[in-house]
């Protein structure tokens, strides 16, 4: 069968405002961790402090997808994510206003700035139902590439904070969020095939489905590392190198956009060449990298290359997983993403604030990252386990146009 155009078989303008509503979303979900170093020096943090902080925003976006998913199918993604934004804005508005001065605070601003974090629940299959299963990697590689916000958010958070203070920087924000919104307002549009409303008991039937399990484990690693790190290495840099926030967050940012940026070439690829394959050698790679970073590299520079390799492989990653999901749960795609995404929060949550425990603890960052680079090795010999199962289901030719 001949594959169509992949620009005329969905709908562009839905998938490019998906993309920028996912994008802003994302600079906002991790603001704190490119603003922790100026933040901690006023409120006084300790480690463990900052590393809770940076990760509270992960495990509340993390939790929140669930909430969000099930709004996608019941209210269509549209309206879903028009009202994750205005909450957003809503709590953008009262982080730039009150007197953030406490600990307790800013742990409450990162349950709010879940909300962001959830975008990640609409934007996915508000596109993804606009593409036939052979370029589901594509069109979801390019909406999930709004990854590439959060690094937007280590490079410019720093530097807008020194010049007007942090907490302005909340209210800078809401600039392109107005923008963001109104793009999404006037070029989004629901998919014709959307499938119908379902209970919520049906929506749990799902997780007696062991792929779920899978799906959920795998992302796990894949955007956990790229969400975790991405929260955690401005404080990285600046503790491990002495860097100053700008700085660090300039290299976080190479880092960030490394692994933003790649996630439409890992669904494309994983189109070619089959998500399985991709996948496994990305973790094989990720788990490698991220070994070599917990040896506590001695020069900055030298971590920044070992850490832009780690992002390239789990962002990567990120796009071969999401070319799978829909060609598994097509029919569930609202819920899966929801409960996928949740998986790939916590597991930032866990890197981000077991970096800032080991720190603690230990004196230095060697246990996170090691005990998360074995994850990687367990995920790669997981998917080992069930690709003949896949290939010979769910996954067949006869079963689907796309390569497994």
């Amino acid at each position: 069968m001949k594959k169509s155009s992949f620009w005329k078989a969905g709908h562009a303008p839905t998938l490019l405002a998906s993309f920028f509503y996912f994008d802003l979303s994302f600079m906002v979900w991790v603001l704190l961790g490119p603003l922790a170093v100026q933040i901690s020096a006023d409120l006084q943090l300790t480690p463990a402090q900052k590393g809770l902080m940076v990760a509270t925003p992960l495990l509340a976006g993390a939790l929140l997808r669930i909430v969000m998913g099930v709004l996608v199918d019941h209210l269509k993604p549209k309206k879903a994510g028009l009202i994750g934004q205005v909450i957003v804005m809503a709590s953008m508005t009262w982080a730039w206003l009150a007197d953030l001065s406490s600990f307790s605070q800013m742990l409450t601003l990162g349950v709010l700035l879940g909300v962001a974090g959830s975008a990640f629940a609409v934007a996915l299959p508000l596109a993804s139902r606009w593409y036939p299963p052979e370029h589901q990697g594509t069109a979801l590689g390019i909406a999930g590439a709004g990854n590439s916000g959060t690094a937007f958010a280590a490079l410019f958070a720093p530097g807008l904070a020194i010049a007007y203070g942090w907490q302005n920087v909340f209210g800078l924000c809401l600039i392109p969020l107005a923008v963001a919104l109104a793009v999404y307002l006037i070029f989004a549009k629901d998919a014709p095939s959307s499938p119908p409303p379902k209970s919520l008991t049906e929506y749990l039937k799902v997780l007696k489905d062991k792929d779920a399990w899978w799906f959920m484990f795998f992302y796990a690693v894949t955007f956990g590392g790229f969400s975790g790190l991405a929260s955690s290495l401005t404080i990285y840099f600046n503790t491990q190198y002495g860097l100053t926030p700008v700085t660090a967050g300039y290299f976080t940012a190479a880092c960030v956009f490394a692994g933003s940026l790649v996630r439409p070439v890992g669904g494309t690829l994983a189109d070619r060449i089959g998500g399985i394959k991709t996948l496994s050698l990305m973790y094989l790679l990720a788990a490698t990298f991220l070994f070599i970073a917990s040896t506590g590299l001695q020069s900055a520079s030298t971590a920044v290359a070992v850490f832009v390799c780690a992002m390239l492989a789990l962002g990567t990653g990120n796009g071969a997983v999401f070319q799978l999901v829909p060609q598994r749960f097509r029919k569930e795609i609202g819920t899966m993403t929801g409960l996928v995404g949740m998986a790939g929060g916590i597991g930032g949550f866990y890197l981000a604030s077991s970096m800032g425990y080991s720190k603690q603890m230990t004196g230095s960052y060697q246990l996170g990252l090691t005990i998360f680079a074995s994850l990687a090795v367990l995920a790669l010999v997981g998917l080992s386990s069930v690709k003949t199962r896949w290939r010979t289901t769910w996954g067949s030719a006869a079963m689907t146009a796309a390569k497994i």
